[in-house]
């Protein structure tokens, strides 16, 4: 299976991500981790890019702030699919994040989750991945089937309580 590359612009993203790992996790699918940053470590983080491919990654997760830089400049040096994660926290609170992820050249694309979206993220590397992997496209659907459950549980404890009472059945 091919594994996805999560990488962090700053360690103080780690809190934010995490949610990314826990649910690659539990769609066992692998991942490594990385802090690099697009402007103080950019020969680490675009050779990371660069090899990506040949390291057996299917795809990578890059979280930033602020400027952002972080999936566009890995973006800019691999053919994989990048999505990033613009993470919150600045004066803006993420918005500048968001808008300087999703501001990406033509021949150049970046797929973008919302501000602080990790899960999401590793549910869109899981759904790339799985275009090739049958088994992991089996979990996901799995994992879809489970949410539905939960939702309509949800609905009938509230119709149960609320319906009733209104005459509404």
């Amino acid at each position: 299976m091919k594994k996805v590359g999560i990488i962090m612009g700053s360690d103080s993203d780690l809190p934010k991500v995490e949610k990314a790992m826990t649910t690659l996790d539990e769609l066992r699918v692998p991942y490594e981790v990385h802090v690099f940053s697009a402007h103080r470590t950019p020969v680490e983080a675009s050779g990371f890019a660069k090899n990506a491919r040949a390291e057996g990654f299917g795809a990578i997760i890059a979280a930033a702030g602020m400027s952002a830089a972080l999936a566009g400049s890995l973006a800019a040096n691999t053919t994989l699919p990048v999505i990033g994660i613009p993470v919150s926290g600045s004066k803006l609170d993420g918005m500048d994040a968001l808008l300087s992820t999703v501001q990406m050249p033509s021949g150049i694309p970046v797929a973008t989750v919302a501000i602080d979206g990790a899960k999401n993220a590793a549910f869109l590397a899981a759904q790339i991945i799985a275009v090739s992997d049958g088994e992991l496209a089996e979990r996901l659907a799995s994992q879809r089937e489970e949410g539905k459950a939960n939702v309509l549980k949800k609905n009938a404890a509230i119709e149960e309580k609320y319906n009733h009472k209104t005459g509404r059945e």
